[in-house]
């Protein structure tokens, strides 16, 4: 059962001869904001884009609105427009502006297609307008210009700095490797990754298994049985939480959350039911924003009660900066508290970018709370997009 509920509304205007204004809206319970983004039809480019904030969590929320800005200027059908969305606002600004930034610039491309078909009248009683479109993405994704080659390797946008390499291991022959953060829709209102192309793209990439870690929302032990018979994969199940102080992998408890949960109190009720604790990102925003110049030590930060909470920390997530990755493997560092890695996948692409490498496999739910208590694992930047 679904009980985290996200409501998403765009709409598209044409507001002169060349230009788009796409409307979105995203809100639910704990959320809520609007964005407006202009476009010009001729190239689909980012003219403009205003946003704001109608309901927010923390005050860092209204910080990220200025860095939304950093979009403008792309093209909705240039290579990688996701990512870049991802990279520039979802990192930097918010994931939230990032997540309708895109639904809204789909919108505005499928917009683009309607008026190519009005404009075709000659057509109509050959192909449906519903025909022209599909037939219209196809074409885009056939005609997409590659990126030019480059002499340096592939980023995953969010590197390990040497600091991180002294500890954070890549992959070897022997290791099972699981990305331990993932979002699938429509589990996750957030996420445009249907579980099932989730699951065919961890398998390609060579992954050893993914958990599912959708936003309040506890996945049927039943389901996921179904998922690994007709995959053919190891699928795990674990819970993001929203709590006073920040997102936390949940694994090995599984009640529905509603809404924002009192740390303290989720503490313990995971202890009750034996499961397992990791903040997820436990910095994003926080250097971003500038804390780092205000004199947020990782001496400092490992004074937050949140650390006093959980039973692990995620160093490698593909969603915050580097810097920031760094500082949470320096926080986990000193409070001897385990290091994991986790794509925090909002796109099937993502699948994998960060993972946590374990040294045996690991076989069901039980056996992965088991894992995850023994401590013996670490976090890898497991691949390239």
């Amino acid at each position: 059962m679904i009980t985290f509920i996200r409501n998403k509304t765009v709409g598209i205007e044409r507001v002169d001869p060349d230009t788009l204004l796409a409307h979105g809206i995203l809100g639910d319970y704990i959320y809520g904001l609007e964005i407006r983004v202009r476009l010009s039809i001729s190239d689909l480019e980012i003219v403009s884009i205003e946003g704001k904030w109608h309901r927010a969590t923390t005050p860092e929320c209204s910080r990220a609105v200025p860095l939304i800005q950093g979009a403008v200027g792309l093209r909705v059908e240039e290579e990688g427009f996701v990512q870049k969305v991802n990279k520039i606002i979802g990192r930097k600004a918010c994931r939230h502006f990032a997540n309708i930034l895109v639904e809204c610039c789909e919108a505005a491309k499928q917009a683009v297609l309607v008026l190519e078909w009005q404009d075709k009248r000659d057509i109509h009683d050959r192909i449906s307008l519903e025909e022209f479109i599909k037939r219209g993405i196809e074409e885009t994704q056939v005609r997409r210009p590659k990126a030019a080659p480059s002499e340096k390797p592939p980023s995953s946008g969010t590197e390990v700095s040497d600091t991180a390499r002294s500890t954070v291991r890549g992959p070897g022959s022997d290791d099972f490797i699981i990305d331990l953060h993932v979002h699938s829709s429509p589990a996750s209102p957030c996420s445009s990754a249907p579980v099932d192309e989730l699951i065919e793209e961890a398998k390609r990439v060579g992954l050893n298994g993914i958990c599912l870690t959708d936003h309040n929302h506890v996945w049927d032990a039943a389901d996921i049985g179904r998922l690994r018979q007709k995959h053919g994969f190891p699928v795990f199940r674990g819970n993001e939480v929203l709590t006073d102080q920040g997102d936390v992998l949940v694994f090995g408890f599984h009640r529905n959350i509603r809404g924002v949960v009192k740390l303290e109190e989720l503490r313990k009720q995971v202890l009750q039911e034996g499961g397992f604790m990791i903040v997820a990102h436990p910095f994003r925003g926080f250097l971003t924003f500038g804390f780092g110049q205000v004199g947020l030590t990782p001496e400092k930060a490992m004074e937050r009660a949140l650390f006093k909470s959980v039973d692990a920390v995620e160093v490698l997530n593909s969603k915050v900066t580097e810097k920031e990755n760094a500082f949470a493997l320096e926080v986990a560092r000193g409070l001897v508290l385990p290091a994991t890695g986790g794509s925090d996948a909002h796109e099937v692409s993502e699948v994998g970018l960060f993972a946590t490498r374990f040294s045996s496999p690991v076989g069901d739910d039980d056996a992965l709370v088991e894992a995850l208590k023994k401590g013996d694992y670490s976090a890898v930047a497991f691949r390239t997009p």
